[in-house]
């Protein structure tokens, strides 16, 4: 099926399998095996040279894994895709493959908290310099970029509070000085922005989020040309995390998939009444939300995206206590980190998904004390707001005290 011709959602739930060839199984199968037989010495010898295709080891490749890369390629609009065992597998999968001691990486000043620990604190002891920047205006990329960048790495729209990265004007900056672009795409996921047709040349998920879609597995998923992704695969997952998905995850993963285009429309449709309900709210101070004329970059969110997703940090008047104090009070909405389930979710980032962060570099990147992160679920609308709006109404009575 040509993915030119077929829509999102027929790709999502069809590419790459045909149940004929496994004796008629709608599903693809599970195949939960660690290691796999040659016919001949030989045939095995081939194989492990790269000389004939097949699987030999799971921790290389696994039949199960196959189809789901195969998919999140097609989704992607990439060449090859590859599966890893976490999101931060398949971030340091990436990094180990792509660079070594001297090259430069350059980060955008807002990421999640471990990438941001993992590169700030980690790379960065193999001799690796990492500088962020505020990549949300192009030209501060063209001052800092080097030579010996070898990647510039961001997220669009960033964990925690949505700023944006324009993908096609950070990728000819980048390009022209050698350097790769690698998009964490997780919050938009494929159906509202793929990175790749920007100018990117890899993209990668944590897949535990929206692409798994029910909170039941932790994965990640990387996309970029077949080069690119053989390498990621033979290096950075085979020999320096091993950070390997296993058969049963992308069982769960490609059922994900298959309801992902249903599930974005209905978090973006809901998390918008909510931003706009939040925004009037006497006792809300700020929303960002990339659907509200408000947001600074609404002219960017709409020639990048195709709707703006299904996560609203917020700031409570009253800062970081009143924040905490509002997600107490909530009934319906449950109090956990992670995003993109069925259910929806708040945390609240210094304390918690950004406490790798210091509070002088939470400052300096843009991430507020006060700031809570709501990921809208998929329950009707209207009771999500009835429980915002009490926890709210409660919070405006006691300041009003």
């Amino acid at each position: 099926m040509k993915k030119d011709v077929a829509g999102f959602s027929t790709r999502a739930i069809h590419h790459g399998y045909d149940a004929g060839q496994h004796q008629g199984s709608l599903n693809p199968p599970v195949y939960l095996t660690s290691t796999f037989t040659f016919e001949t010495a030989e045939a095995g010898g081939a194989m492990f040279a790269g000389e004939q295709q097949g699987h030999f080891y799971s921790r290389i490749s696994n039949p199960t894994l196959d189809q789901l890369e195969e998919r999140i390629a097609n989704l992607e609009g990439a060449e090859a895709g590859l599966a890893t065992a976490s999101g931060m597998g398949a971030i340091t999968s990436v990094f180990w493959t792509l660079v070594k001691a001297g090259d430069e990486v350059i980060i955008d000043k807002t990421l999640y908290g471990c990438t941001f620990a993992f590169l700030s604190h980690g790379l960065t002891k193999f001799d690796v310099k990492v500088t962020p920047v505020d990549l949300t205006d192009p030209e501060n990329l063209t001052d800092a970029i080097t030579d010996r960048t070898r990647v510039v790495y961001f997220e669009t729209p960033a964990n925690p509070n949505n700023r944006l990265v324009d993908i096609a004007a950070i990728s000819r900056i980048a390009h022209a000085k050698g350097a790769k672009v690698v998009v964490d795409n997780t919050y938009a996921t494929p159906v509202l922005t793929r990175p790749l047709e920007h100018g990117a040349d890899i993209v990668l998920h944590s897949a535990t989020k929206y692409l798994g879609g029910h909170g039941d597995l932790v994965a990640g998923l990387i996309a970029g040309s077949a080069e690119d992704m053989t390498q990621v695969r033979l290096v950075g997952l085979k020999d320096m995390t091993g950070s390997v998905m296993s058969p049963f995850t992308a069982m769960l993963l490609l059922r994900g998939l298959k309801t992902l285009e249903l599930r974005v429309e209905r978090h973006c449709r809901s998390a918008m009444q909510i931003a706009q309900m939040l925004e009037d709210h006497p006792s809300v101070a700020s929303v960002h939300y990339p659907g509200l004329d408000s947001f600074p970059q609404a002219d960017l969110a709409r020639r990048q995206m195709s709707d703006f997703g299904g996560m609203i940090p917020f700031e409570v008047v009253g800062g970081k206590d009143g924040g905490i104090a509002m997600m107490n009070r909530l009934k319906l909405i449950q109090r956990a980190v992670s995003l993109g389930d069925a259910e929806s979710l708040i945390q609240h980032p210094a304390s918690m998904t950004h406490s790798t962060y210091t509070p002088q570099e939470r400052a300096e990147h843009g991430i507020a004390e006060g700031l809570v992160r709501l990921s809208v679920g998929l329950e009707t609308a209207d009771d999500l707001i009835d429980d915002l709006m009490a926890a709210l109404s409660q919070h405006n009575a006691i300041a009003a005290e």
